[in-house]
């Protein structure tokens, strides 16, 4: 009978330390699904829907993200690729920033360029929608992840993953 109760005690302990491993995980795994990361080509467009532009998009999985865009060398706008973080924010939802430099031949001359990105994943993780929005500062004197700047532009992307 001492046994028993030895046993009916231990098993209870090791079901409780089960349950709360399983509890443990779940939590852990809702903070941000797995995502290994990947690159999209999209197509920009302006609020109005008229065509501004196309780009790739890359989310390695590491966190970090490239953007290059099509117009990048002219004749409007002139600058380099833009290189930044992203984070999760819901399931399906990415927020990122990037930075790139704008190059003197543009309309506001040089300066440091911040692009907000929301990014919405499809389920699958094939497509993805979204908005960017571009600030521009001085390259000398403001800081871009603070406060001013001026606002350039605000579009809507839509896109597809790029497969091997």
């Amino acid at each position: 009978m001492k046994h028993l109760r030895l046993w009916a005690v231990v098993g209870a302990f090791s079901l409780l330390i089960a349950l709360a491993l399983s509890a443990l995980a779940r939590s852990q795994g809702a903070a941000e699904p797995v995502f290994s990361g990947g690159s999209y080509l999209t197509t920009i467009t302006d609020t109005e829907g008229n065509f501004g532009s196309r780009s790739v998009i890359t989310l390695h999985a590491d966190h970090t993200m490239l953007a290059v865009d099509s117009g990048q060398q002219g004749p409007t706008f002139y600058f380099g690729s833009q290189l930044g973080d992203w984070k999760f924010v819901g399931k399906h939802q990415i927020t990122g920033t990037t930075i790139n430099f704008a190059y003197p031949l543009g309309p506001n001359g040089q300066g440091v360029v911040r692009t907000d990105y929301v990014i919405n994943l499809s389920p699958d993780r094939r497509h993805v929608t979204g908005t960017e929005t571009v600030t521009d500062f001085s390259l000398q004197e403001q800081n871009p992840f603070g406060e001013g700047g001026i606002p350039v532009a605000s579009a809507i992307f839509h896109g597809e993953r790029i497969e091997p």
